[in-house]
């Protein structure tokens, strides 16, 4: 068929690595994300993400189609929401939808292709650094693929905060790490990210550097351990549960 773009309409929609109810989650999109429609069998879409060519399959229902024209005006100036969770009044009705979807920036009001939304901002949270937004995710369920306050795995966790702050980073850690500039133990700083690697070593985990001795990372739940030069310490259990790889600075 004839790839066509569209946008995601829906808060939440699960990208799955099949085109099966069954299959693993391996991403999500976020309201108002571009995506190129590679392929259509009901009622599954194969999708490529505009933001970081990540492919997968999701609900036919969950996305809207544009025309050329709407795809370059809804892509201008567009921009991510901070706020936790906000109201948006929609053609179908009210909708929450939550951190890192896709918004123009400070518009209230706005339309992607045809259909007009207004968002019911409330009052803006004091969330300046990537140290303040990582410790708004703590305690947050970890999901594999998750990109959400309510699921979110380690480098979605990464990818959705880092975009505030102008970089737009791979979806996956062992992509993300390629990004940035490799940092000594002893220089790190608060917002720094350290990679971690399995027994393959290929690189599986990432988390951010509080810059007081201590890493935000989603393993189990969004959660703060203690940093050493060795890895993650985990003290309730008193074990090195990630050797470090590496840390680099974006």
């Amino acid at each position: 068929m004839e790839i066509k773009t569209a946008y995601c309409l829906v808060s939440i929609s699960p990208v799955r690595k099949a085109a099966d109810d069954g299959s693993e989650i391996v991403t999500q999109l976020l309201f108002g994300e571009l995506v190129e429609v590679l392929d259509f069998n009901h009622p599954w879409s194969k999708i490529r993400t505009y933001s970081d060519g990540y492919e997968g399959y999701i609900d036919h229902k969950h996305v809207s189609y544009l025309t050329e024209k709407e795809v370059r005006r809804w892509n201008e100036g567009l921009s991510y929401l901070k706020d936790r969770e906000v109201m948006l009044n929609t053609p179908w009705g009210k909708q929450r939808i939550c951190r890192g979807s896709f918004l123009p920036e400070n518009e209230n009001t706005f339309s992607i292709g045809a259909d007009q939304f207004t968002l019911e901002r409330q009052e803006s949270s004091n969330l300046e650094s990537i140290l303040d937004y990582a410790e708004d995710y703590l305690n947050t369920a970890y999901l594999w693929g998750g990109k959400s306050p309510y699921g979110i795995d380690c480098s979605g966790l990464t990818q959705v905060i880092y975009r505030f702050f102008g970089w737009n980073l791979p979806r996956d850690c062992d992509e993300q790490v390629d990004h940035g500039q490799e940092i000594d133990f002893e220089d790190l700083q608060a917002g720094d990210l350290a990679y971690f690697k399995n027994k393959t070593g290929k690189v599986t985990h990432v988390g951010i550097l509080d810059g007081k001795g201590g890493i935000i990372h989603a393993a189990g739940h969004v959660r703060r351990d203690t940093f050493r030069r060795e890895g993650i310490f985990r003290e309730d259990i008193e074990s090195l549960t990630h050797p470090l790889f590496l840390i680099k600075r974006l």
